[in-house]
């Protein structure tokens, strides 16, 4: 008797531990959508879809590649299937590179000239 009950608190012991590391695992995604253009490794990694490997793997196709133009631009990643893109195009944008002055275009025509 006194066996079973150790042998049943040990259950539910490991039940919580159980319990409580899937609660503490569970991503909790960006509140405001992340840019791919900028986004760490870390902040990628939240994105529900994408896991650690997957946001190295963005981050460094970013720096040897550029800048993303679109989301879509992630199926050049090797591991990232055609899914991909539309499960996580709620958590991520991509900026758009900021353009010249009007004033420093006009400079630099006259260079030319």
């Amino acid at each position: 008797m006194k066996l079973s009950l150790h042998a049943g608190a040990v259950l539910l012991l490991c039940c919580a531990l159980l319990a409580a590391r899937v609660a503490i695992s569970k991503k909790i995604p960006p509140s405001v959508p992340l840019d791919l253009n900028t986004a760490t490794a870390a902040q990628l990694a939240q994105v529900p879809g994408i896991g650690a490997a997957t946001a190295k793997a963005i981050v460094q196709f970013r720096k040897k590649s550029g800048r993303f133009e679109r989301v879509e631009d992630l199926l050049a990643i090797r591991g990232i299937s055609a899914r991909k893109p539309e499960q996580i195009r709620p958590y991520v944008t991509v900026s758009r590179p900021s353009s010249k002055r009007q004033s420093e275009t006009a400079d630099d025509d006259k260079h030319l000239s």
